[in-house]
């Protein structure tokens, strides 16, 4: 099947970046190693549609290294590299993804991919999975399992769980401890910061900073805005989550108070109408709004444009700029969108290295266990994290400590 691409002229710049993520992904490279020769996928269709970025695209290689005829799509329209996307292609790897998409182009790719009766996949966000229990349903027979990379994903496999309509297993890698203590806290904390620096150019130290959630998400983006020296609110709904984003140093406050103080909103809630029409007047002329939420639905856009005085227009490369009536302007960064990938490269590659890792592993679990695993959502057991997480150790130089038996037997004593 013929790949559909921006520019196969594009792909020695993705070569360029794949390589380049290649030499920090250690524990892909380990499995490409140790399960290359094998060919442990060997003639199994997968699709899989994540962000499509150079880090993706060595995990697509490297499951086609073990045996799998894998598809790529994107995950997100302003995601895709349209330059990995061709080296990708380039490689051998069926490729549906072009930056900027249509929503009509974006379903049509995702349709595509599923056209090659994929047995295995990974979905970030819940849309792949959505169209195959929506429209797609005569290829459900086919299918093994999958996994999911998000937790707004995982979310939407939960409401399909508990209403008892998940049509096969799922595992719900966002929930490994070792995804989301590191990718959730540490990736977008970091990335998040990336995408809104490159574009703004803006000093950050001084300025405060208001964090929409202070899940495992919100709680990296707040760590990593107190480091750059700003001063941090946190807007919650859980009581618990809040009182410990005040144990950790932040003011917490409703949005509606939180909206007068903010110079950066950053939206990590996995919820729609997080900021809306409500807010927008009360914010300072030249606030900077953005998402890392895996939807365009946390700050309300449709509102904002309905309130603007003049037509928007972009000030600079992915900043629209709103005017309210009382002549105050909001910028927003990335059209609403996740602001790591739509205004920056995702999480750091050392990062998804881990992330990665354990949906390698979740697609080897699927096989592993074909036919005995219930159309249910399962999270990976609790030795695959160990055996990730002392591997990358390794990886990185790093050693640690074991139990002597006489320490073993005095712990597990009864």
């Amino acid at each position: 099947m013929d790949s559909m691409i921006k520019d196969i002229a594009l792909a020695p710049s993705g070569h360029q970046k794949i390589a380049w993520v290649k030499e920090h992904m250690p524990l892909l490279n380990i499995l490409n190693e140790r399960y290359g020769g094998k060919k442990i996928f060997d003639g199994l269709n997968m699709v899989v549609t994540i962000h499509l970025e150079a880090k993706t695209a060595y995990l697509a290689q490297t499951l086609k290294n073990c045996g799998a005829n894998v598809v790529v799509t994107g995950s997100n329209p302003l995601s895709t590299q349209d330059d990995v996307a061709a080296a990708l292609a380039d490689s051998g790897v069926t490729v549906f993804a072009t930056h900027a998409c249509t929503q009509e182009e974006y379903d049509l790719y995702l349709s595509k991919a599923l056209d090659t009766k994929p047995a295995l996949i990974i979905d970030d966000g819940g849309d792949l999975v959505n169209m195959l229990h929506s429209t797609r349903r005569e290829l459900i027979p086919n299918l093994i399992g999958g996994s999911e990379e998000t937790t707004t994903g995982v979310h939407r496999l939960k409401a399909l769980n508990e209403q008892g309509k998940l049509a096969f297993p799922m595992i719900a890698v966002n929930d490994a401890y070792c995804k989301y203590l590191f990718d959730n806290r540490y990736g977008t904390g970091q990335s998040s910061w990336d995408g809104i620096m490159r574009t703004t150019n803006l000093v950050v130290a001084g300025k405060t900073v208001v964090v929409a959630g202070y899940g495992w998400c919100g709680k990296g983006v707040a760590m990593r805005a107190k480091g750059l020296g700003a001063n941090v609110i946190v807007t919650e709904i859980d009581p618990i989550k809040g009182i410990e984003a005040v144990f950790d140093g932040f003011r917490v406050m409703p949005m509606a108070e939180a909206a007068k103080y903010g110079d950066f909103f950053v939206t990590v809630t996995g919820c729609k109408d997080v900021i809306t029409k409500e807010h927008f007047p009360l914010m300072k002329d030249g606030a900077v709004l953005s998402n890392a939420g895996h939807f365009d639905v946390e700050i309300n856009v449709k509102d904002l444009e309905a309130m603007t005085v003049e037509a928007p227009y972009e000030v600079r490369k992915n900043i629209t700029t709103y005017t309210m009536p009382n002549g105050h302007k909001l910028n927003l960064l990335g059209e609403g969108r996740l602001v790591n990938l739509a205004c920056g490269d995702g999480h750091p590659a050392e990062v998804m290295d881990l992330s990665f890792a354990m949906q390698f592993l979740a697609m080897k679990y699927l096989l592993e266990h074909k036919g005995e695993l219930k159309n249910n959502l399962y999270v990976l057991p609790e030795e695959l994290n160990t055996e990730i997480a002392a591997l990358k150790l390794e990886a990185m130089g790093y050693g640690i400590d074991t139990l002597t038996p006489e320490q073993y037997a005095y712990l597990h004593a009864e």
